[in-house]
């Protein structure tokens, strides 16, 4: 799956959770909430109302009122629960290669290492040092778990 496509289900899934929420909602409160262009969330309407997933009636003269079917219901369900699947294989697959390096630290005789980044991943590393016995530490002179995005390597072996 593509990032592209995993982006287009991501949104598709924030707004037919946002439609259920609030029917009456407009295309900019939508636009603005999942931070995209009033275009973007215009395509996926419409690509939404092709699936089936999303009716629209009109509640005023100017006013449209989005309506989501049984379909849309059974989509975002899917949607949700490959998003849940997807982040658990990061997950999974993230705490893996923390495993390894950290493998890596200790045959070298370190029982600590530093952490450069921030963010979900970090968090990862930090719950998987400790539960592998290694000590986060800020000190220059221990090797370090190099964040970058979902990629981790490792510094300062050798």
């Amino acid at each position: 799956m593509t990032v592209e496509s995993t982006n287009d289900e991501l949104r598709e899934l924030s707004l037919l959770e946002q439609i259920e929420s609030d029917p009456d909602i407009n295309q900019s409160t939508l636009a603005r909430q999942l931070g995209v262009a009033v275009g973007t969330v215009n395509w996926h309407l419409k690509r939404l109302i092709a699936k089936g997933a999303v009716k629209v009636s009109r509640a005023e003269r100017k006013k449209l009122r989005y309506i989501i079917t049984p379909e849309g219901l059974a989509l975002r369900a899917r949607l949700a629960v490959d998003y849940v699947e997807r982040s658990f294989s990061v997950y999974r697959k993230t705490r893996q290669r923390v495993k390894d390096h950290l493998a890596k630290v200790r045959a070298a005789g370190f029982d600590r290492v530093r952490i450069v980044g921030s963010g979900d991943v970090a968090d990862i590393c930090k719950l998987t040092c400790i539960e592998q016995d290694i000590t986060v530490v800020n000190d220059k002179s221990a090797p370090a778990l190099v964040l970058d995005g979902y990629k981790i390597r490792l510094e300062g072996l050798g």
